[in-house]
């Protein structure tokens, strides 16, 4: 990312906070002011890092060799950045335990009389209805920046009737 680069990224990346910001005014729902709220924070930590490389820019412009390697590494972490909006699930494989939300672990493993289970919740995209909108925005930030933005929610768990694997444990041993 050139120079250039990180202030055209930065001032689109100002420009649809903004907005964000003006079509947070119309929510109706709750679920709606939410994904404002968390894609508003997902820009805040974008133009960041944003920022935080237009700043070691500026300093290997001065000569700081430093600031070139650590400018390698924040470029590298910017093109892997994400967007959430909703549900996250972490998966253990190994280990057949999965994580919504960074809430704590459960068990995918259900066992009875016909045998064993392994059932993972699934994430699905919202539909551009669901996203209201928010959708074209979004579109747009990916086509402009690169930057991937998930919206997702879980079908296949209910969070309320999972139990976390410590529960489990407490309660066996």
């Amino acid at each position: 990312m050139t120079s250039n680069n990180s202030l055209t990224v930065y001032t689109e990346l100002a420009g649809f906070r903004l907005i964000v910001l003006a079509n947070q005014l119309g929510c109706s729902s709750a679920i709606s002011r939410e994904l404002h709220e968390r894609f508003i924070d997902g820009l805040d930590a974008a133009i960041d890092r944003v920022r935080i490389i237009m700043d070691l820019e500026r300093k290997v412009l001065a000569g700081d060799e430093f600031a070139a390697f650590q400018l390698e590494g924040e470029i590298e972490i910017f093109g892997r950045f994400t967007i959430n909006l909703l549900d996250e699930i972490d998966i253990d494989y190994d280990t057949h335990e999965y994580r919504l939300d960074e809430g704590p672990w459960m068990s995918a493993l259900a066992v009875d009389n016909t045998g064993v289970d392994i059932d993972y919740p699934e994430l699905v995209p919202l539909t551009d209805e669901e996203l209201g909108s928010l959708a074209p925005v979004m579109r747009g930030i990916v086509r402009q920046t690169g930057i991937a933005i998930h919206a997702r929610r879980f079908i296949g768990a209910e969070p309320d009737l999972l139990q976390p694997i410590q529960d489990t444990q407490d309660r066996l041993g």
